[in-house]
C-alpha cells in the first residue's frame, strides 16, 4: 500500500512538474505577410529577411524603441577629432551559434566580402562612406584595402572617407553584421539559403526554414553572450497573406499578433489590442524608363497626377497611413528642428489634379505619336497590395482617357526578381530606411544604384548627392533637399504614402521593440 501511495505521489509530482515546465515555455506566435528570401546579410533586399537577420545576427549597435541607438557588441567606442576614425572595443564573451568566439576579424571578413564585386551584395552601396569602398566596388582596388582593421581579437578600427553623421545607425543594417568565415566558405553560394546553412551570433537562431516554406522559427541561441537576458524560448512564424485568415487565428489563440487590412483596421481601431506602427517607409510607383511611353516625363506626370492620394489613405487604406509630398518619410531625418520630409516636399509630382493629368497625357501621347496607352501595373499578392493596385487601376482609367491598365499581383520574391531584371512597366513597391538619414532613400536613384530598377538618370541629381557627401550641417541638409525635389519634379517615381502598420497584439506580450527603421526586435519580449 505504501509503495502504491508513493508511486501515485511520484506520478502527481511528475505531472505537476511537466505542467509547470509547459506553462513556463515562452513561445510567441507571429504572422508575416511574405516569405523569407535569404539569411545571407549581404543579399537581403526585403523586410522579412531583414527582420529575421536583425534577430539572429548582432552587429555593433542595435535599435531600441523609436530609433534610440543601443550598444550591441560594442563595449566602448571612440571617434577621432577629424571624425574619420572609429575605434571599437568589442564584447569578449560573444560567441557564434557553433560555440566559436566572435572576433574583430569576423567584421573585417564580412565587410570585405560585402564590398567585393564578386559577392554582388544588394546593399553594397551602404559602404560608400568607408575608406576605399567606392573604388573596391568599382573593381579598382582589392577588398582587403577597405578601411576596416582588426587591431586585435576584440578591437576594431573603421576609417571613413568623409564624416558620416549617421554612421552608428548605418551599421545596424544586417549587411554590417559579422560573419563566420568558416561557415560561409563551407556552404559557398548556398550560405543563407536555408536555416541550417548559416551560423548566427544574435539572441536567436533560425530553425525549420528550408528556403521556400511558409513556416519557421527563431529559437533562443544558447551561445548568445547575453542569453540570460532572453526570456523567449522561440518565435513561431507563419506566412498568412490573407489578413482574414490571420485575424481568425488571432481570435482563436493560434497567433499572438496579426496584421490588419484596411477594413479590419477601420473596425478594430478602438480595440485594446489595436496597435498602429509608424514606419520609416514610403510606398511608391516606379516607372521603367526602358519603356518608350514611360521614358516620356509627361506620361509619368499624368499617371502621378491622376491618383487621389488622400482618398487612398483615408478610404482605401484607413490604417493610419499618411499621404506624402516627399520620397523621404517624415520623422527619419531632422536638422535644426526641421523635418527633412516637410522641407523637401513638393506639390509637383505628388498632387492629385485631374485636369493637369489629362493635359500631361495629351501632351505625352502627342510626343509619342499615339492616341492611346496600355500599361501593366505590377504588385505583390497579399491582400493590401491587391486592393491598392485595384484602386490605382480604377484611378488611372477613370481620370485618364484612352488609358487601359491591367494589374498583375505575384509573390514578393518573384516581383523583386522581375524588378531586378527590368521586367516591368509600372510597379507598386516600397522602401524602408536602412539608417536614419535621407540618403537611405535618395541614394536609390543614383545612376549607378542597383536599386534604380527603372533606370532613371539625372546628372544634376548625381552631382548634388556627390556634393552632399563632402558637406556637413546645414549645407548638407540643403543640398539633399534640392536633390529630393528633383525626384518629384522630374517624376522619377510617384510617391504615394507613408504606411502605418495596423496590427492586433495580445496583451500578454510585453517589451516588444518596434523601431520605424529596424522593425521588430524580439530580444526583450516576455509573455505573461
Amino acid at each position: 500500500m505504501k509503495r502504491i501511495t508513493k508511486l501515485l505521489f511520484s506520478l502527481i509530482v511528475g505531472v505537476g512538474l511537466f505542467s509547470t515546465t509547459a506553462q513556463a515555455k515562452q513561445t510567441l506566435h507571429w504572422s508575416e505577410l511574405s516569405e523569407v528570401q535569404t539569411l545571407d546579410p549581404a543579399l537581403s533586399v526585403d523586410t522579412v529577411s531583414s527582420e529575421m537577420m536583425r534577430n539572429s545576427y548582432e552587429g555593433l549597435y542595435r535599435f531600441d524603441n523609436n530609433g534610440k541607438l543601443k550598444r550591441a557588441l560594442v563595449k566602448q567606442a571612440t571617434l577621432s577629432d577629424d571624425k574619420l576614425t572609429y575605434t571599437f572595443t568589442l564584447q569578449k564573451n560573444a560567441q557564434w551559434s557553433d560555440g566559436t568566439p566572435v572576433t574583430a576579424k569576423d567584421f573585417v571578413y564580412s565587410w570585405q566580402r560585402a564590398v567585393d564585386p564578386k559577392t554582388k551584395a544588394s546593399n553594397a552601396q551602404l559602404f560608400s562612406g568607408i575608406k576605399n569602398a567606392t573604388e573596391i566596388m568599382a573593381g579598382q582596388k582589392a577588398p582587403t584595402e577597405l578601411g576596416i582593421t582588426a587591431v586585435d581579437e576584440h578591437t576594431l578600427k573603421v576609417e571613413l572617407s568623409y564624416p558620416l553623421p549617421y554612421f552608428k545607425s548605418l551599421v545596424v543594417a544586417p549587411i554590417f553584421s559579422p560573419l563566420n568565415q568558416k561557415a560561409v566558405e563551407k556552404y559557398g553560394k548556398d550560405y543563407g539559403t536555408a536555416a541550417d546553412k548559416a551560423v548566427y551570433n544574435g539572441p536567436f537562431i533560425v530553425k525549420n526554414w528550408t528556403g521556400s516554406n511558409q513556416k519557421w522559427n527563431l529559437v533562443k541561441n544558447k551561445h548568445y553572450w547575453a542569453k540570460k537576458h532572453i526570456k523567449l524560448d522561440q518565435v513561431a512564424f507563419l506566412v498568412t497573406k490573407s489578413t482574414a485568415t490571420s485575424y481568425n487565428m488571432f481570435q482563436s489563440g493560434q497567433l499572438d499578433q496579426t496584421n490588419l487590412n484596411q477594413d479590419q483596421a477601420r473596425q478594430l481601431r478602438t480595440s485594446k489590442e489595436f496597435v498602429a506602427r509608424k514606419q520609416a517607409r514610403t510606398q511608391y510607383l516606379e516607372f521603367n524608363k526602358q519603356n518608350v511611353a514611360l521614358k516620356n516625363a509627361n506620361i509619368r506626370k499624368a499617371i502621378s497626377a491622376a491618383i487621389n492620394r488622400k482618398q487612398l489613405v483615408d478610404q482605401i487604406l484607413a490604417d493610419g497611413s499618411m499621404q506624402t509630398k516627399s520620397f523621404v518619410p517624415q520623422g527619419l531625418m531632422t536638422y535644426a528642428g526641421k523635418d527633412f520630409a516637410k522641407v523637401a516636399g513638393t506639390k509637383a509630382g505628388t498632387t492629385f489634379d485631374r485636369k493637369a493629368a489629362q493635359k500631361y497625357l495629351k501632351q505625352g501621347l502627342k510626343e509619342l505619336g499615339q492616341d492611346s496607352l496600355e500599361l501593366q501595373l505590377l504588385g505583390d499578392d497579399d491582400d493590401l497590395s491587391k486592393k491598392t493596385n485595384e484602386y490605382l487601376q480604377s484611378q488611372l482609367e477613370e481620370n485618364l482617357p484612352h488609358v487601359k491598365v491591367t494589374t498583375l499581383n505575384i509573390t514578393k520574391k518573384t516581383r523583386i526578381a522581375r524588378m531586378q531584371k527590368g521586367e516591368f512597366e509600372v510597379v507598386l513597391t516600397g522602401w524602408g530606411a536602412d539608417y536614419q538619414d535621407a540618403t537611405s532613400f535618395l541614394d536609390l536613384f543614383r545612376t549607378d544604384s542597383p536599386y534604380n530598377f527603372g533606370k532613371w538618370q539625372n546628372g544634376e541629381y548625381n552631382k548634388l548627392l556627390e556634393q552632399a557627401s563632402s558637406q556637413t550641417g546645414q549645407a548638407r541638409f540643403d543640398t539633399l533637399v534640392k536633390a529630393a525635389k528633383i525626384l518629384n519634379q522630374d517624376q522619377a517615381i510617384a510617391p504615394l504614402y507613408q504606411p502605418a502598420l495596423a496590427t492586433l497584439l495580445k496583451k500578454d506580450v510585453h517589451h516588444l521593440i518596434y523601431d520605424p527603421v529596424g522593425g521588430y526586435t524580439f530580444r526583450d519580449v516576455t509573455l505573461k
